[in-house]
């Protein structure tokens, strides 16, 4: 009872931090529309918590992946994902651009976004399809791949329509491709390989708990 006490407690900070910051996040964003058109991402992963609270209760470690996600996703939402001054950022603290130093052309701050979605959600998608019934082992750490990339497939393509909706201006904006004809391709590798390192980097965390739980019985 005190661990699930515990538990709740801290998904609520979690959830209360995370308003402080949507908050914060939501004053004067570079493009209100696409502000919104991102938030619902967000409203998405909230509302799908929410109706499934009774189901899945995320373990702290899922929670606090969950939350990481989701201020790299706010992030991108305020300033939009191409206009990121994460280049002003590193040259405040050593006096040259990021992309300078690595030989960046573009923008890399969609790039990040769509590696984080494979990095710190495959391991909240594993905690879900165990506590649906499947058992720990291979396919479990398997299938949040290819739920990861089957979803960045569909979230591009719900990007390319509506972009096509949302004409020239803003749907330039919400697809910040920034000329890359590769972009979408580029995207949905990145997920996977993000999700690839989360389940290899699971994989081996499970075998050295249960080594050491081996070795103390």
């Amino acid at each position: 009872m005190d661990t699930d006490r515990s538990q709740r407690r801290y998904l609520l900070t979690l959830v209360g931090l995370f308003l402080l910051i949507w908050a914060l996040l939501a004053i004067d964003p570079y493009d209100r529309h696409d502000w919104l058109l991102e938030n619902g991402l967000v409203f998405g992963v909230a509302l799908a918590l929410l109706l499934g609270r009774k189901y899945y209760l995320p373990s702290r470690s899922a929670a606090t992946l969950i939350f990481l996600y989701l201020l790299v996703h706010q992030l991108g939402a305020h300033y939009t994902y191409a206009h990121v001054p994460y280049n002003d950022w590193w040259q405040a603290l050593t006096g040259e651009t990021l992309n300078a130093q690595m030989g960046w052309e573009r923008n890399q701050y969609d790039r990040l976004a769509h590696f984080s979605y494979g990095l710190l959600l495959a391991y909240p998608m594993r905690e879900v399809l165990i506590r649906l019934g499947l058992r720990p082992g291979l396919w479990s750490l398997v299938l949040p791949v290819d739920i990861v990339l089957s979803t960045s497939a569909v979230y591009e393509l719900i990007e390319w329509m509506g972009g096509e909706i949302l004409g020239d201006s803003l749907g330039r904006t919400f697809l910040a491709t920034q000329n890359d004809r590769w972009d979408p391709q580029k995207d949905m590798a990145l997920a996977a390989f993000g999700a690839i390192i989360a389940m290899v980097v699971t994989a081996l965390a499970t075998r050295t708990w249960r080594h050491r739980r081996d070795a103390d019985s």
